[in-house]
């Protein structure tokens, strides 16, 4: 855009959006141009629009329509794969102040949320009235249900209870043509079309910009029980996931936390958590009464059989709690020891002893520190890449362990990304998982709802003017 186009755009923007809240401030909007994904490219944008409601949002993406001017939206920034990171030129359409509970309705077990609604914050609020928000990712804390809807986020209870899909009935959403739709429903079922609040979700901010999500709840739990196993080696504890799989439980959470991460968070919290262990496995039941008690039985037996060092319940649940608030402070604390290249691979329960085998083998090979935070019940692998400050031949070393990784999820029949979304750092892994003609479908349902391609452009897919790999 040349100078006067740029001024015409944000003078439009400003006609609907107070002027204060179009900052072109540049250290304000550098904060505001990335995400959580250190290693990921960011642009420097024409500006950044903090919208307050959804009419802000509508009229900034019409006057960006009307300019050909790429449109990134953005919530907390807590993403892992560079998919809010700013695009030259562009706007940075911030969402974060949008953050009130419109409605929750106990009888038909729903709530209504604006996108910039903390995860935790929904939780609370549910929770007064008997009811509990299932997806929660590790991120819980900061991240919004806006960008848990546009990257699927899953979390520590999706083993049992699902992923973010599984809970939004409706949206409502901004289109790159500047339209605003209602997508979905209110009521438990309906199959009236296509399913366009499923192909919204996770789509990365690519399809359309969500100012309103309708989501369902569940009631509240029961209390749950604690199991944790020591394991020395992380091929052991891969093969207690595999025999908890086949023997058919289903805990409400069920993690793997290696020795790197526990030292992190030790070191930074000074929470005394450091075990004599290679690696820890941690499983939840929430069933009522005796059934849960024979369910963490069974787990144990599954631990003990497959090697772990010490298996046992927890009869302290401050002390479970404790080891299951390391598991959400690892990525943070691996963060203070270095740059953090992040994986979020998927393979099948099957094969996690031998993809975790792998992501060993990948370190040695490569001369990298590899920490190991998983999911473990559905299969979801957290490798996260560790290299020291400053260093550039080990962040080269590691970019190459990061694409083995993916190479060898594939492999196992496994796929490149489970929760984080592509965004920028999974692009040529895409590009590897799904064939030429599926991302051709992919492609054509990009041109059809967003035709001047100014949302978000270049996340996910390569651009016409990017080398695609072969």
């Amino acid at each position: 855009m040349t100078i006067t186009d740029s001024s015409t755009l944000l003078d439009e923007i400003r006609q609907h959006v107070p002027a204060h809240r179009v900052v072109q401030d540049v250290d304000v909007m550098h904060g505001l141009s990335h995400d959580q994904a250190e290693w990921a490219p960011a642009g420097v944008p024409l500006a950044v629009v903090r919208a307050e409601s959804t009419t802000e949002v509508l009229e900034t993406v019409r006057a960006c329509h009307r300019h050909g001017v790429p449109v990134v939206a953005r919530g907390a920034g807590t993403g892992l794969s560079g998919g809010a990171n700013a695009i030259d030129g562009g706007i940075v359409l911030s969402v974060e102040r949008m953050d009130s509970v419109v409605e929750i309705d106990p009888l038909e077990r729903i709530a209504v949320v604006q996108p910039g609604v903390v995860n935790d914050h929904l939780r609370t609020a549910v929770a007064a009235h008997g009811m509990w928000y299932p997806p929660d990712p590790a991120s819980a804390v900061w991240s919004t249900i806006g960008g848990n809807v546009a990257t699927n986020a899953g979390g520590l209870c999706c083993v049992k209870y699902g992923v973010t899909r599984d809970y939004v009935l409706a949206l409502e959403v901004v289109t790159g043509t500047g339209e605003l739709v209602r997508l979905g429903r209110r009521t438990a079922k309906g199959v009236a079309g296509y399913d366009l609040v499923g192909l919204m979700v996770g789509s990365e901010g690519t399809l359309g910009i969500i100012t309103e999500i309708t989501v369902k709840l569940r009631p509240l739990p029961a209390p749950s029980c604690t199991v944790a196993g020591y394991f020395s080696s992380i091929v052991d504890a891969g093969a207690a996931i595999r025999a908890v799989a086949a023997a058919g439980l289903t805990p409400s959470a069920f993690e793997l936390v290696d020795h790197h991460c526990l030292e992190a968070v030790d070191a930074w919290k000074n929470m005394g958590l450091s075990v004599d262990a290679e690696v820890v496995l941690l499983g939840r039941f929430d069933e009522q009464g005796e059934t849960r008690d024979v369910l963490a039985e069974r787990m144990l037996t599954c631990f003990r059989e497959s090697g772990a060092t010490w298996a046992e319940r927890s009869t302290d649940e401050v002390e479970a709690e404790a080891l299951f608030e390391a598991r959400r402070l690892a990525y943070p604390a691996l963060e203070r020891l270095g740059p953090v290249l992040t994986e979020d691979v998927c393979v099948p329960k099957a094969h996690v002893p031998e993809m975790l085998a792998r992501i060993e083998k990948t370190a040695a090979r490569h001369r990298v520190k590899i920490a190991n935070i998983a999911h473990a019940g559905d299969g979801n692998l957290h490798p996260l890449i560790i290299t020291p400050p400053g260093d550039d031949e080990a962040r080269d070393r590691a970019q190459l362990a990061f694409e083995e990784i993916l190479s060898d999820a594939l492999e196992l029949g496994g796929t490149v990304t489970g929760e984080h979304g592509v965004g920028l750092l999974k692009r040529s892994g895409l590009g590897r998982e799904l064939s030429h003609e599926v991302l051709g479908m992919h492609r054509a349902l990009k041109a059809a709802l967003d035709p001047r391609n100014i949302l978000n452009p270049g996340k996910v897919f390569w651009t016409s003017d990017e080398q695609e790999p072969a």
